[in-house]
């Protein structure tokens, strides 16, 4: 088995109503934060190693590291083989600012998406936008109704109740 299937295993055992579960995501959500705010600090350094010396380096153990580069790994310039990566599996974590940004706005993450260490990467503005942007992504917009006495859309030139509106 791979360490990822490992990881998702391990943590979605924990029922999110229980206080054992709640305890154990709030500590992972606390190393995740952590291991964000060095990342973010040094956005020219990439960082790269295997599995266990980045969690080493990161200072946290190897399953809640799996955890968090399963979090990140859309965010990548290039993606990790994380579905069958183990231990000694060579990853980077040259990360996409904006699309890192954008992602943690997708998944709720306002502890991770306020962190200041954005001030140093993004402009206000620019994270507005983002944050605009993907909340508008999941919206459905409707197109304007056809009335029965409009032109038809299907461009033959008749009313539409006299076309395509005839069969509908």
């Amino acid at each position: 088995m791979g360490l990822l299937q490992e990881w998702r295993d391990y943590a979605y055992a924990y029922d999110m109503n229980s206080r054992a579960g709640q305890m154990f995501w709030a500590n992972y959500f606390n190393i995740e934060k952590e291991i964000y705010k060095k990342l973010l600090a040094n956005p020219d350094k990439v960082w790269e190693g295997t599995v266990e010396d980045l969690a080493k380096e990161f200072g946290t153990d190897l399953k809640l590291f799996v955890g968090f580069l399963d979090g990140i790994n859309d965010s990548l310039v290039t993606p990790n083989p994380i579905e069958e990566m183990d231990k000694d599996t060579l990853v980077s974590l040259n990360y996409d600012k904006e699309k890192l940004y954008y992602n943690m706005v997708a998944a709720k993450a306002d502890w991770l998406y306020n962190l200041e260490e954005w001030d140093q990467l993004l402009t206000e503005e620019r994270r507005k936008e983002l944050y605009r942007e993907q909340k508008s992504s999941g919206t459905v917009v409707k197109g304007k109704k056809i009335g029965r006495n409009d032109p038809c859309p299907c461009g033959s030139g008749k009313k539409y109740k006299k076309c395509c509106g005839l069969n509908a």
